[in-house]
């Protein structure tokens, strides 16, 4: 069977085990078809020990599930995919996980514990005809022999919705357990129906302890101490931004320099580049950030605001984006609490364009503070809601007689505008008229907060309320 070429070195646990290593015992079938997976059966196969012109990364992959590092949640004691390992039912799954975080790995462990074949393609470099063969020799191996197929299939989101579509009827019949790896949000990027067919496992990025316990290894498959001090040791890891196949990437390069010296983080950042930051301008991640930078505003976390404003220009978000986002933002959490920061976001807006990258973000940075340390209001928003809400519900009501406009003779004579009373020329400009529509009881839509400038604003509200009731 045609096989995709050589998966991701995905990762990554304990060095390879020796050829003498037991191979896993078979496990009885589960409902699907395929034999399910025993909790307590070894999972490693033969493997002779990897050559030294491997990747690290590649020698380094984990033999057994037990040794994948930072994903506890799923491979634990109590984790999900232990658990459904422990019932010997093995789902088909969506995994789902950044750069490095060992699905593929995973996936390979998987069809090992369970005695079921390993085919893998790639939705990058494979088309129908590939998907059509996958499924006709699994159906054949199913049949020939009993063994079931674990169908790996990385980066599952690049498939169109109709190729999703075609995997429906061979996960529904048992004739493969899917595993797809995604590094897309799965609500976003598979359909709803593909989706339903399949548990989706949220794989975690590799945190300071998971990618300490990957330099360890990797130190002791090289034989000797990485060249760091403490402080070089530890900006190696923030390097790696959690990916843990860059960091043995990185590791591979250290151990291959001549000089034993250790390095500080000034050294190594002159000899190794960080890895740029994941950040996609149209997808999850984009989103994300956005909604952290907001809702760091509306806490009124200057500091937490300044570091995603950052963390957004470093991932290559156009700045005229982030201003249209900070004066959504002044109009909705900010409002009548500090009337200044709408103009104020303008400005900045302006600033920037005037000025351009980088002096003209240095405005929207301090747009970002502004808006952090300004009291809040949503008073504005929710009444606006409210409004809206009220228009649907009243329908085509007109205005009242007195404030139609009037500007013929024969509107003047069916009453429009009679009675009406100028407010400028009553006292304190506030006559207290009706202006909702006759016979429909009066809302109150806009309810101001004690902050800021609504203080103010609530107790004149409060005293034009008790003039408009006397009149009453």
């Amino acid at each position: 069977m045609a096989m995709a070429g050589p998966s991701e070195s995905d990762l990554f646990g304990a060095p390879a085990p020796s050829e003498h290593a037991a191979k896993a015992k078979p496990a009885p079938r589960s409902a699907s078809g395929a034999k399910a997976p025993s909790a307590s059966a070894p999972s490693a196969p033969d493997r002779t020990p990897a050559p030294r012109t491997q990747p690290l990364a590649d020698r380094l992959r984990p033999q057994r599930l037990e040794d994948v590092v930072g994903q506890d949640h799923l491979l634990g004691a109590r984790g999900a995919l232990s658990l459904m390992l422990a019932r010997e039912t093995l789902s088909s799954l969506i995994l789902w996980g950044g750069p490095g975080c060992g699905k593929t790995t995973i996936a390979r462990l998987l069809a090992d514990r369970a005695d079921l074949a390993f085919v893998q393609i790639s939705a990058v470099f494979s088309g129908v005809a590939d998907l059509k063969r996958a499924f006709e020799q699994a159906s054949q191996r199913q049949q020939l022999d009993g063994r079931g197929t674990l169908l790996f299939v990385d980066e599952i989101h690049r498939f169109n919705r109709a190729q999703q579509d075609g995997f429906l009827p061979y996960v529904e019949r048992g004739t493969v357990v899917l595993v797809g790896a995604t590094t897309e949000n799965p609500s976003f990027a598979l359909n709803a129906a593909l989706l339903s067919r399949c548990q989706v496992m949220v794989l975690h990025r590799l945190d300071e302890t998971g990618l300490e316990k990957l330099l360890v290894r990797a130190e002791t498959q090289i034989g000797h101490p990485l060249p760091l001090t403490e402080a070089g040791r530890a900006a190696l890891r923030a390097m790696a931004d959690g990916d843990g196949r860059y960091l043995l990437n990185m590791a591979e390069q250290l151990a291959a320099l001549p000089d034993p010296t250790p390095l500080d983080p000034g050294q190594l950042s002159d000899m190794l580049a960080r890895r740029a930051i994941l950040y996609d301008r149209d997808r999850e991640e984009h989103y994300n950030l956005i909604s952290a930078l907001h809702k760091s505003l509306r806490g009124s976390d200057p500091d937490a605001g300044l570091y995603w404003f950052a963390r957004m220009l470093e991932g290559g978000e156009d700045p005229r984006y982030i201003a249209r986002r900070l004066t959504r933002f002044a109009a909705e959490d900010v409002g009548e609490a500090d009337p200044q920061a709408l103009p104020l976001a303008i400005a900045a807006w302006e600033t920037f364009e005037r000025l351009g990258t980088p002096e003209g973000e240095l405005a929207l940075a301090q747009l970002v503070v502004h808006l952090a340390t300004a009291p809040k209001s949503n008073a504005v928003y929710v009444g606006y809601k409210r409004a809206r809400a009220l228009a649907r519900e009243t329908g085509s009501l007109i205005p009242p007689a007195h404030i139609r406009n009037a500007p013929t003779k024969l509107m003047r004579e069916l009453g429009y505008g009679k009675g009406y009373e100028y407010d400028h020329d009553a006292d304190g400009a506030f006559s207290g008229q009706n202006y909702f529509p006759d016979g429909m009881p009066r809302a109150v839509l806009y309810e101001p907060t004690g902050r800021g400038r609504e203080a103010e604003i609530g107790r004149h509200l409060a005293s034009l309320r008790a003039r408009r009731d006397r009149r009453g």
